[in-house]
């Protein structure tokens, strides 16, 4: 990637990550000479203000934290079109990617590691900031043992709007709460139910709940028990693992009452019964020698928040005697002065210091003073011809790439990306942005739009009313709500839908059944016989109660209209939905 400075000031070296809303780079703070990173949103969201507020929420939330498990916030700022937030950057590799190299962690890798995060997301509760998004791609883990949570972006706090208040999308479904995917607000004990997934997948090496898409696993949580996880690795102890699905449960009640609360349980389960490690052995394997006893796991570091390793011990052969314990800070020192002694002798007898004193004292003539040399006059630097990066918008891959050839520039296409305004196949995204100037040769990144993404429409049927219209909400889907009896489907619940089972993009609108209860309509018999209205009646599935019989002097202008023996009126009306079996009053005139 052609470096870029934003502002004068942050020097974007290489890019480290992206997601869907962000690239990551890492560059220099060049007024402190700092490492950092720089997460730059993607050009076709610099014009939705949606989005943007978004963005910038995050390094408003973000920035007030200060906890040695929370990445910092340094800076946020534009340059021009690009909106970027600056923080600390880490080294290391987050925990999904240490995973995904590892397979499961041991306990005594795990348990300090699900710890740390638990502190860092306490200091963010106590300052009303829900994370939202726990998850293993959000955790670093540092070479030295370093743990610190990032990615505030969705978090919800004081500074949330209607727009961060409905819940985290089912992109990040494997992780998401029940309460979550049911599309109520998130609390702290939502943040410890995604904790307990992700500590729960360190441990079995796999997640809880998988299925054919997100929607599929958001239900899951919503209904299913998990597995236990010593199904997965039988090393796991029976009291850790009843602390990771205490962790889990579905009713945020019954999960353990804040993050700090659950810090401790996990620096102290060891405690909740006296165990060994390996607790349910697995299957034996042959061993070429025995197997080194097992060491406790490295406590957590209150003051620094990081893995305390032992220290290793020194070679034996490279261990002191007591008595020789070097030179000391007096020698040191002696040597030093003795060194600055012998440089000035150098440097005197290089500048002739002793010549001139010798001549001085032999009363012989200084030697002749040298001609001046007059230097040559430097060549100016040649200057490096710039060019300026073209407009991609608007073009399709080929296209892109002749433009930036044609310019004498290196291109490089990058994945693909959906997007609900750009057209299938066109630029969705470039860096650097049109108009900036490179030098020769230099590359420019493009991805092109994959057109609005298809989300599978999830079956909401015999799903509560509430429930299925804030999931199909928080996936993205319009909502149209009607009523109808059902004789199967309990009153409130949806009894079927409309479409279903097919891929729709975002936007599009559902239609959804909600059943009334098993009820029916009263069927309208004014003007029946007494005779056929009862016969009418018993169809639609109502009893007949009894029948008022009714004279002029009571129907009025009715007794004109309506014969003898002739139903005038109902009770309940014609056209009312009523509940099955319910009694029916008949109005009939009078013989």
């Amino acid at each position: 990637m052609q470096q870029k400075i934003l502002n004068n000031r942050y020097e974007l070296e290489q890019k480290i990550g992206e997601g869907g809303m962000a690239r990551v780079y890492r560059g220099r703070d060049i007024r402190l000479n700092r490492r950092i990173a720089v997460k730059v949103l993607h050009s076709h969201y610099a014009s939705d203000p949606g989005f943007l507020q978004r963005f910038h929420h995050e390094a408003q939330a973000a920035a007030n934290l200060r906890h040695l498990n929370i990445v910092d916030v340094y800076d946020v700022g534009l340059d021009g079109d690009i909106h970027y937030i600056v923080m600390e950057y880490v080294a290391g590799s987050d925990l999904k990617t240490l995973l995904a190299r590892s397979g499961p962690l041991p306990v005594e890798q795990a348990v300090p590691i699900a710890e740390a995060v638990a502190h860092g997301l306490s200091a963010a509760h106590r300052m009303g900031l829900v994370h939202r998004d726990v998850k293993p791609q959000n955790i670093i883990v540092g070479p030295g043992g370093q743990v610190k949570i990032t990615d505030f972006g969705i978090a919800k706090s004081a500074l949330s709007t209607a727009m961060t208040e409905t819940g985290v999308t089912f992109g990040t479904a494997d992780y998401i709460s029940p309460e979550q995917a049911r599309g109520q607000p998130a609390t702290p004990r939502s943040d410890i139910y995604s904790l307990g997934v992700t500590l729960y997948e360190m441990l079995a090496g796999r997640l809880p709940f998988t299925g054919d898409g997100s929607i599929a696993v958001a239900m899951q949580h919503v209904a299913d028990e998990p597995p236990p996880p010593h199904l997965f690795n039988p090393r796991i102890p029976p009291a850790l693992e009843a602390l990771v699905l205490r962790a889990m449960s579905k009713d945020p009640d019954a999960r353990p009452a804040s993050a700090q609360e659950f810090a401790r349980l996990l620096s102290g389960w060891r405690e909740l019964g006296d165990q060994a490690t390996v607790v349910r052995p697995a299957a034996p394997r042959p061993a070429p020698r025995p197997a080194p006893a097992a060491r406790p796991a490295p406590p957590m570091s209150a003051a620094t928040g990081r893995m305390n390793l032992p220290t290793a011990r020194p070679p034996i052969a490279a261990q002191a005697p007591p008595e020789s314990r070097g030179l000391g800070f007096g020698g040191f020192l002696l040597s030093l002065l003795l060194l600055a002694g012998v440089l000035g002798l150098v440097y005197l007898g290089a500048t002739g210091f002793f010549s001139d004193l010798f001549n001085f004292s032999t009363g012989a003539a200084p030697p002749p003073a040298p001609t001046a040399v007059i230097p040559s006059p430097t060549p100016a630097p040649t200057s490096v011809p710039l060019v300026r990066v073209p407009d991609l918008t608007g073009m399709d891959s080929a296209q892109a790439r002749s433009a930036i050839e044609a310019a004498t520039l290196a291109s490089r296409e990058e994945q693909p990306r959906y997007s609900d305004t750009i057209s299938t196949g066109l630029v969705i995204d470039q860096f650097p942005l049109a108009g900036t100037e490179l030098t020769a040769t230099s590359t420019v990144t493009y991805a092109v739009s994959l057109g609005p993404e298809l989300i599978d429409v999830p079956d909401m049927r015999r799903v509560s009313s509430t429930d299925a219209q804030n999931i199909l909400t928080n996936v993205g889907f319009q909502i149209r709500v009607q009523e109808e009896a059902s004789r199967d489907v309990p009153k409130g619940y949806v009894a079927r839908q409309d479409p279903i089972g097919v891929k729709l993009p975002r936007g599009q609108t559902i239609t959804l059944f909600i059943s009334l209860g098993d009820m029916v309509t009263m069927p309208d018999v004014t003007g029946l016989s007494e005779a056929e209205a009862k016969q009418r009646i018993d169809a639609a599935g109502l009893s007949f109660s009894f029948s008022d019989y009714q004279g002029c002097d009571k129907l009025g202008d009715l007794c004109n209209r309506f014969g003898p023996g002739i139903v005038v009126s109902s009770i309940p009306r014609g056209g009312e939905l009523v509940d099955r079996g319910a009694g029916v009053t008949l109005g009939v005139r009078a013989p």
